[in-house]
């Protein structure tokens, strides 16, 4: 079954993109003293965290069926299950977003919205890169490695369109608040191991 495994590695190749997008939401640097911002911050942190380790955890799943030869029927079974993973990590980081109300700093109703509204989008995108996964033939080698392949296409966009308002979200005081924030630390250093 070596046929699926080039394909295999583009997906988690295109897959580790998906990382990336949590750690837009942990800043670093900064030492400014708003007391408000924090209590934010550390609300969204602590949320925040839990949901990395998930997506984390669902990364490395599909990576580890990658560099095994595994049949599609266990490609399609992981690969599903991370999806499914990470589409409700980012919906219950975009609600934690959201709970959180909007940060305290200029314009910052409209950034906690589009960092919600993204979060949502995310989540969307892992739900409808399942159902592709899901719909795959796993009796035809050859059209699942195509489908993988258009995955793989797919998550490739994800991980470069995605962030974008969660950057702004975290841009300044935002950013120096959550980078206070122990959990939020330890969400990128969950995240970063990956790379270690």
């Amino acid at each position: 079954m070596e046929g699926t495994n080039p394909v295999n590695k583009k997906l988690a190749a295109a897959l580790s993109g998906g990382a990336v997008l949590v750690l837009a939401l942990t800043g670093c640097g900064g030492d400014d003293d708003n007391e408000k911002l924090d209590a934010w911050a550390k609300q969204v942190c602590d949320a925040v965290q839990p949901q990395a380790a998930k997506i984390k955890s669902a990364n490395a799943a599909i990576q580890k069926e990658t560099s095994d030869n595994s049949t599609p029927e266990e490609v399609q079974k992981v690969d599903s299950k991370a999806f499914q993973d990470m589409s409700d990590a980012y919906k219950a980081i975009g609600a934690a977003v959201n709970k959180a109300g909007a940060p305290d700093v200029e314009d910052g109703e409209k950034k906690q919205t589009d960092a919600v509204k993204e979060l949502n989008g995310i989540s969307a995108s892992y739900a409808s890169l399942k159902k592709q996964v899901d719909g795959l033939d796993t009796d035809d080698q050859a059209e699942f490695a195509d489908g993988l392949k258009d995955i793989a296409a797919e998550l490739d966009k994800l991980g470069k369109s995605g962030s974008n308002a969660l950057s702004t979200l975290e841009e300044g005081e935002v950013g120096e608040a959550m980078s206070r924030q122990p959990s939020c630390q330890t969400a990128t250093a969950t995240a970063g191991t990956a790379k270690s």
